[in-house]
């Protein structure tokens, strides 16, 4: 993916104004910069925190080859609210990849883009937004924040060397974790990695779109050997229809069971097939009822959903570009790469200890490698969480899966009320369902920004 160099001098505050923080510089927090920048009317200073001197799309978009393609339409792309066209008109307007596109093509709505073509875009609405607004300044700090406090008015941020500085205004858009400066590349940079000559069986732990992603490179990359993809539940992403798939899906109440809501939905994308679209319309339709469908449930049928039925949920909304899964389909199919369902219990020697589904007694697997895909989830022990966790200004979501927020990413207490502090993005995965697609950032980041336009407008200051 494309990265911008954000090494910029530091600047000093400008008083009077709103200040404000944003912790973390992957795709969440560059979204909520731009969402700022559009919505807040008065003047106000940002800073943008992240130990890594560029932008890379976060982990949930990072990749170490440009030709690597985002697995959501160009349609469900824009960082424009209201404006669902904006990327693709994005798209239209640049030459060198309108001439590379098949005019054939029905439309840039439905074509899949590289994940560098879609950073680039969303790095260029950051500038242009931040070019119109004369009263705003933006200091990128490479700081790594240890630690945030509640202030008399505001919140105090402590920095690893001691430091501290105080902001109005605090949003968390860590995602899945911010890699300190000790691994400045994190995820992506190890699957940049090539490997080594003697090296003839590669186990891929995960069946999901970077475990998909990491094959795909390493075969790229030349790598001739055996595969193992490595999958406790053994469910590989299923394919994006070639066709539109615009969200369908029956308007009556849905089922107050998980049991009765599954046979719904399965009912939902039968009838979808039958009438002429697609399961895949159906799932989308289903998307944009799951926020409620999830809150709806008690505690014990969102762990039973979590435990059992998560992992063929994901399967089926991350989904792969009909190309990229029938590639998926030939490797799988000419014996060179395998799907294992088992359970990796721990890394050995020469490879990996692991249980296979239908075997009681753990064995050794032999791998000459082994890389670590398995899908995310936020990581609540880092330093920044787990402070916010101890000291009650944070607390998990039913699951433990993230921090409980609300929509617009408010944390909360554990009754519910509002924390004061925003955390953006993958960190609220447990309280809203699709929170780690870009659609779904997209819409909370605006309407983040509207919350503290409202709050901030009466105390606004002299500039």
């Amino acid at each position: 993916m494309t990265v911008h160099d954000l090494s910029l001098p530091m600047e000093k505050g400008i008083d009077g104004r709103l200040k404000l923080a944003v912790i973390g510089r992957g795709f969440s927090g560059m979204m909520m910069a731009i969402a700022l920048l559009r919505t807040l009317s008065q003047p106000f200073q940002l800073c943008l925190f992240d130990p890594q001197p560029t932008v890379s799309g976060g982990q949930a978009l990072a990749t170490a080859r440009s030709t690597e393609i985002l697995n959501s339409r160009a349609r469900d792309l824009s960082v424009s609210i209201g404006d669902p066209k904006d990327f693709t008109r994005w798209l239209q307007a640049n030459a060198e990849f309108r001439d590379a596109v098949s005019a054939a093509i029905p439309g840039f709505g439905q074509i899949f883009v590289p994940k560098s073509t879609f950073s680039d875009y969303v790095y260029q609405r950051f500038s242009e937004a931040l070019s119109q607004r004369t009263d705003v300044s933006v200091r990128m700090s490479n700081d790594d924040v240890a630690g945030l406090e509640r202030a008399e008015a505001g919140f105090i941020l402590r920095f690893d060397d001691g430091r501290c500085e105080a902001f109005d205004e605090v949003m968390l858009a860590t995602g899945y974790g911010i890699a300190g400066p000790k691994n400045p590349g994190g995820f992506a940079n190890r699957l940049a990695e090539q490997p080594s000559e003697n090296c003839r069986h590669i186990v891929v732990m995960g069946s999901g779109l970077r475990a998909v992603d990491q094959v795909l490179q390493l075969r790229d990359g030349g790598f001739a050997g055996r595969i193992t993809l490595l999958s406790r539940r053994g469910f590989l992403p299923q394919p994006h229809t070639r066709l539109p798939a615009d969200a369908t899906f029956p308007t009556q109440p849905m089922p107050s069971s998980l049991r009765e809501i599954l046979r719904y939905v399965r009912q939902a994308c039968a009838e979808a097939e039958e009438n002429g679209w697609s399961w895949q319309a159906a799932m989308n339709g289903l998307r944009k009822r799951a926020r409620a469908l999830w809150s709806s449930l008690p505690p014990s049928e969102k762990r039973q959903f979590n435990r059992h039925l998560r992992a063929i949920y994901d399967a089926h909304r991350n989904r792969l570009p009909a190309d990229v899964h029938a590639r998926l389909e030939r490797e799988l199919g000419g014996g060179s790469t395998v799907l294992l369902k088992a359970t990796a219990l721990m890394r050995v020697p020469g490879g990996l200890k692991l249980k296979r589904a239908d075997q009681a007694e753990a064995e050794i697997f032999p791998a000459d490698e082994v890389i670590d895909c398995r899908c995310l989830a936020p990581d609540l022990s880092a330093p920044l969480i787990s402070g916010l966790l101890a000291s009650g200004l944070a607390v998990p979501d039913e699951l433990a899966l993230g921090l409980s927020v609300n929509p617009a990413g408010e944390l909360l207490d554990d009754v519910g009320r509002s924390q004061g502090l925003f955390a953006i993005g993958p960190l609220g995965l447990g309280s809203l369902p699709d929170i780690d697609l870009v659609p779904e950032i997209v819409n909370q980041t605006y309407a983040a920004a509207e919350r503290l336009e409202h709050r901030t407008r009466p105390q606004r200051r002299a500039g």
